[in-house]
């Protein structure tokens, strides 16, 4: 397949594009809105000129973040715009940045589209987050000579696989690409053999390791367990969850207040159009639950408080002793486990990590991370690690040393993006 082919196939999806949307928005209504943005009408006013970023969902969004700061920095005359693809990911974007970026939707990928956009904005460098490769976007970035950089790229075998069979799309829209900063040699070996230019890929690591932590996160959460009187208590925290998990992890937690009755489990769903489900399934299994979204303190007989807020997950992690990180008892991948590493939180997930092999084998192969299998498994783990606070200790020290041995690839990232941008 070409790009033209791709072309002609993107334009006939349309419609089913389009009832997909409407689909989504039933159980989301965030994907009804916008929709002008996705076809490069109703875009917001911008400055053009300046730096472009795109971050398709929530994890991309808090990945990009640190790179995001850094730009504002060392580039203040320049606009930096974000765009991204999902309502969640928008407002993740709007709660970390606020006005301080333009932001909208990227358009989908047709020609006519990313030329709209494209003209609209202006940019001098355009960087795409991870692996979000879109053919006609970067060919109408090459067009007008607007260097494009695969920022924290990641290409697993299997995808590596996937792209392969579409190799008359995928080596061309790889050759124009300025700059692949890829987390770990294996993945830059799998962008050369699918067509990337050599000179053009670059080992920087993952700049997920380059978080920076409000020091004020650890005292506030401090004291909003003494206000809940939830100090002597144990109190875990499941995050990013999806369907098939929470069951899951509710049994753990059933079994794990046979031994520790006062047990709090902070249940945080990955998607916002599932807490109401979640918080009904609770209920359903009898425990005893608050959400966090009303504002009410935590009270003694609560045995779950349900996170259905948005931009608290760190401070959600800060309030816990153990750390849960979801996407990983079901085949989804995993999500990010650096954010509760960073905070010194003792790290458990399933064995389903695909999306973030690298560090979670540094994580396993160091003693801050240990995996299960299932929710007896989940239980017992909770239950020595509450009973064996040494070893909790040694696995939190064993997370932050990790993350200290690993960062500089954003500084990496930086050196290449000005590089760019001087040229």
């Amino acid at each position: 397949m070409n790009r033209y082919l791709y072309t002609l196939l993107l334009h006939l999806a349309l419609p089913l594009i389009a009832l997909r949307l409407l689909l989504r928005a039933r159980k989301a209504p965030a994907y009804a809105r916008r929709i002008g943005e996705r076809f490069a009408f109703s875009l917001p006013r911008m400055k053009p000129g300046g730096i472009w970023i795109h971050a398709v969902s929530v994890g991309e969004s808090i990945a990009a973040a640190p790179l995001i700061r850094a730009l504002q920095a060392r580039y203040p005359h320049l606009p930096v715009t974000v765009t991204c693809m999902t309502p969640t990911g928008s407002e993740r974007i709007t709660a970390l940045f606020g006005d301080s970026v333009q932001h909208c939707y990227l358009p989908y990928d047709l020609p006519w589209t990313s030329a709209r956009f494209l003209n609209r904005l202006q940019p001098r460098l355009a960087v795409v987050m991870e692996t979000e490769l879109w053919p006609n976007h970067i060919h109408q970035c090459a067009r007008r000579g607007i260097p494009v950089v695969l920022a924290n790229a990641r290409l697993s075998e299997r995808s590596a696989r996937g792209y392969a069979r579409f190799g008359r799309l995928t080596a061309p829209m790889l050759a124009e690409l300025s700059l692949i900063a890829v987390q770990t040699q294996t993945e830059a070996e799998r962008f050369l053999a699918l067509g990337a230019r050599a000179e053009c890929v670059e080992v920087t690591g993952s700049i997920k390791f380059d978080l920076t932590i409000d020091p004020e996160l650890a005292p506030r959460a401090a004291t909003l367990r003494r206000q809940w009187q939830a100090d002597g208590r144990p109190l875990w925290i499941a995050a990013s969850t999806h369907i098939g998990e929470d069951e899951q992890i509710l049994a753990a937690h059933r079994q794990l207040l046979t031994s520790y009755p006062d047990a709090l489990l902070i249940l945080v769903p990955r998607h916002p159009e599932r807490f109401t489900k979640v918080y009904e399934l609770c209920r359903e299994q009898g425990l005893t639950t608050r959400r966090r979204s009303t504002g009410e303190a935590v009270q003694p007989d609560d045995q779950v408080l349900l996170g259905d807020t948005m931009g608290e997950l760190l401070f959600l992690y800060a309030l816990a002793d153990l750390a849960f990180v979801g996407g990983s008892l079901v085949p989804h991948g995993g999500h990010n486990l650096l954010e509760p590493a960073a905070l010194g939180k003792p790290l458990l997930s399933g064995p389903h990590t695909f999306n973030f092999l690298e560090i979670s084998a540094q994580l396993r192969e160091a003693g801050a991370l240990e995996e299960v299998t299932d929710a007896a498994q989940l239980a017992n783990a909770l239950t020595a690690l509450l009973q064996d606070r040494p070893r909790a200790e040694r696995m939190s020290l064993a997370g932050l040393a990790v993350l200290g041995a690993n960062q500089g690839a954003l500084q990496r990232l930086l050196d290449g993006v000005q590089r760019l941008l001087r040229d």
